[in-house]
């Protein structure tokens, strides 16, 4: 005889009540709050409920990712014991007589229960319930403002940012587990929550508002996104000077809505508001290493979509590009020149007053290559690019290279520049008639 869904739910909580009673627990000095006493109580003997149970679930399993030091203590064979007894009760649930027929219902949108895969189900049907009440956990620890703009931080004195934090990983968890196509359907809900994430002081509770809203991007199609594309990219604006744990994140979502907009709605005004706040806050720390790697990873979209507009920030690009061609580390140098390369390749550099300083810059680097584990890779995208630039600069590249004809270490340059001589013509034509059609 099939087991009842309560009994299944009494059943899969047990063990992970066990687990959760046994594991070593001290809670951080200084906190009046404890994480592990606040998840025992989800799961209560008398009266368990699935939602209960859930968010219990999705802590435990969320802390073998976590960075926050209130989960260090979670083992790890409990964040996995945690995550398959969610996935089982989802089965049982999706076994249920009503569930053949249900429809779950997102605002005016229904979606069919039989469509839905069966690991996928519970979360799905979750999602209304929960979000919400996470939404306010989190907003409850958050700094309001007035009317006026002053900030009031009442509010987020009286309740601890744990709770926010927590709720900010139960979040990113439950939409984790929710993929294309079934993810865009809740997009009404899903955003609001991670944009009030965003919101907070917390770099914890923003760093799980990007991550969810990364999944988000990644799993949706342009036009279920499209409503919130502004707000979105307003919120990545905000959050671009925020602490080094969410840089990258921000970033990349950054450069995941450009490809959202680019095709369908090109946003050149947000696309050069998010590149002017990147180099406002890579100006202020050149030498921050993870910081410019993130951004020289993740930015060539952003580039692509900014085109020839990228020639009104060559002023401000080209000094932290001069610097980092000549970086300590090889990953660096490689990927700054994978990205002049693209910006040559966009701009054909007009007449920038860049030109002879950028030759100058490369030859050193070839020259300093010989020192590099890269170095191979690194003389070759030198060689790549500087070609690129004879071929659409032609005399003015002439002028710049005059001083560097003669230098014997330099001999693979004279050769290319001879082999090119053909394609640099066919090239320059090619330019000129653009550049007659843009007037």
């Amino acid at each position: 005889m099939a087991k009842s869904l309560n009994e299944e739910l009494l059943l899969l909580s047990k063990p992970i009540r066990e687990s959760l009673s046994k594991a070593p627990y001290t809670p951080p000095q200084g906190s009046n709050v404890s994480i592990k006493s606040m998840l025992l109580s989800l799961l209560s003997d008398s009266q368990l409920e699935i939602t209960d149970f859930s968010l219990c679930c999705a802590a435990l399993a969320s802390a073998s990712e976590s960075t926050y030091n209130q989960l260090f203590w979670v083992p790890n064979s409990l964040s996995l014991a945690a995550a398959s007894a969610f996935k089982d009760l989802s089965k049982s649930y999706a076994a249920m007589p009503a569930g053949n027929h249900d429809l779950i219902k997102f605002g005016k949108l229904d979606i069919d229960f039989k469509s839905l895969p069966i690991d996928k189900i519970l979360a799905i049907h979750l999602i209304p319930q929960l979000l919400p009440l996470l939404k306010d956990t989190i907003k409850q620890s958050a700094i309001d403002k007035s009317i006026d703009g002053h900030e009031i931080s009442a509010a987020s004195a009286r309740v601890p940012v744990a709770y926010a934090i927590l709720a900010a990983y139960q979040f990113r968890w439950f939409i984790s587990q929710v993929d294309y196509p079934y993810l865009g359907k809740v997009c009404s809900l899903v955003i609001p929550c991670a944009l009030t994430a965003l919101d907070h002081w917390s770099s914890e509770v923003k760093g799980q508002g990007m991550v969810s809203l990364i999944h988000l991007a990644k799993n949706v199609n342009a036009a279920e996104i499209g409503w919130y594309e502004d707000v979105i990219l307003d919120a990545c604006c905000q959050n671009i000077a925020s602490d080094d744990e969410i840089w990258e994140r921000v970033v990349q979502m950054s450069v995941l809505m450009v490809t959202f907009t680019q095709k369908s709605n090109p946003r050149s005004i947000w696309y050069e508001k998010l590149l002017n706040e990147m180099l406002s806050h890579l100006e202020r720390q050149p030498r921050n290493k993870e910081r410019r790697i993130a951004w020289l990873q993740h930015i060539e979209p952003l580039f692509n979509g900014l085109g020839l507009i990228l020639l009104a920030h060559f002023r401000r690009l080209f000094p932290l590009f001069f610097q980092w061609m000549h970086a300590d580390d090889d990953k660096t140098v490689l990927l700054v020149l994978e990205r002049i390369k693209t910006v040559v390749k966009l701009t054909w550099i007009r007449n920038s007053p860049h030109i002879e300083r950028l030759v100058d810059e490369f030859v050193s680097l070839y020259k300093e290559a010989a020192l590099k584990i890269a170095r191979e890779e690194i003389r070759k995208l030198v060689l790549q690019t500087i070609i690129l630039i004879q071929q659409s600069k032609g005399s003015q590249f002439k002028a710049a290279w005059e001083k560097h004809k003669d230098d014997p270490d330099l001999t693979i340059f004279h050769h290319a520049f001879s082999e090119q001589q053909p394609a640099m013509v066919e090239g320059l034509s090619v330019q000129s008639r653009l550049e007659q059609a843009q007037g």
